[in-house]
């Protein structure tokens, strides 16, 4: 299968919707096996990633369809685009030295219609601190590879989009 017609499939969609759920999994490892408590952005950042696993889904239902795919298209971009603009501020939240540059909520900003964090406290609750550093690997702390994580989504739903707008099948 040539890249440029990957997205007309439905392992494509089925793989974006894997490793979504594999980082949700993940999440929930750090936060109950590890006891990492999640602050605010990390709260927006799983938020995120959960876009990116209902993308897939979408995608998987009729990925030949253009409507479904372009909303499953919708849901990955800004899954993948936000989540990386909010690493990026929880990192400057984590190396800044001004103490009043940021604050943390510990309340997330849902909409009045939709509180997650009061349907499902356990997976949407903040109970830390976003500058925190509790946990690093190879020198980044766990927004950097979220960084890494959503810039790898966001340039593979560039090139996809790409393909789906130029390849109308």
């Amino acid at each position: 299968m040539k890249i440029s017609s990957f997205h007309l499939s439905r392992q494509s969609w089925g793989l974006l919707a894997l490793s979504a759920a594999i980082f949700e999994a993940v999440a929930l490892y750090f936060q109950y096996g590890m006891g990492l408590e999640p602050c605010i952005m990390c709260i927006y950042q799983r938020f995120a990633m959960l876009g990116l696993l209902a993308a897939g889904l979408i995608g998987m239902i009729s990925p030949r369809s253009f409507v479904l795919r372009s909303f499953a298209f919708a849901s990955w971009g800004v899954g993948s685009i936000w989540g990386y603009f909010i690493a990026r501020e929880h990192i400057s939240m984590q190396t800044t030295t001004d103490p009043f540059a940021f604050t943390c909520d510990f309340v997330p900003n849902f909409p009045a219609f939709m509180p997650l964090h009061e349907w499902l406290p356990s997976f949407f609750a903040a109970t830390g601190d976003c500058g925190n550093i509790d946990w690093s690997f190879a020198g980044l702390s766990m927004p950097g590879w979220m960084e890494i994580i959503f810039a790898f989504y966001s340039i593979a739903f560039i090139l996809f989009l790409f393909f789906h707008v130029t390849k109308r099948s």
